[in-house]
């Protein structure tokens, strides 16, 4: 049951993100922000959405143990994951968004987890991604979804890179 708890609390933290993105979408767009890559980003919140489906029924329908030393370990690499996630949107303010959004003539940021990563709010994402189903044991949602959002960041991130004007 802590499991599902665990999801649910998940998704709600997602719909929060969602809410902020549309503010953060319509600040953008008031500001000659252009978005790119719109075809991806369904793709994107679809994929999201199912992996939360995913760990729950896997866990439920494959009766999936919950062995401590590793869920717990989970728990910690969830939450941490989800803390650089948000680290990001406090660095970038109102310039965050899942959707693919740049200001003409922004300056790119260099600060806080920028510093060392071009994309540190994808390298919290993967990890979430492999770690949350292995909260309680569903190894094949991990490997779906891991592969799944490999494909995804694959195309996410070429069109970032593109629309930011990295080489």
């Amino acid at each position: 049951m802590a499991y599902y708890l665990f999801i649910v609390a998940i998704g709600l933290e997602r719909l929060v993100e969602l809410a902020v993105s549309r503010r953060h979408t319509r600040w953008s767009l008031a500001n000659g922000g252009k978005e790119f890559g719109q075809g991806h980003y369904p793709v994107m919140v679809s994929m999201h959405t199912l992996l939360l489906m995913s760990c729950a029924v896997e866990v439920a329908a494959l009766h999936r143990p919950f062995i401590p030393a590793l869920g717990w370990a989970m728990v910690a690499v969830v939450c941490a994951s989800t803390a650089l996630r948000w680290w990001c949107v406090a660095t970038l303010g109102k310039r965050w968004n899942p959707r693919l959004i740049v200001i003409p003539g922004a300056p790119l940021v260099h600060r806080g987890p920028y510093r060392w990563l071009h994309h540190p709010n994808y390298t919290a994402v993967v990890i979430e991604v492999a770690a949350l189903p292995l909260v309680h044991s569903a190894w094949l949602t991990a490997m779906v979804f891991t592969v799944a959002n490999a494909l995804v960041l694959t195309v996410r991130i070429r069109a970032e890179n593109a629309a930011l004007g990295y080489a």
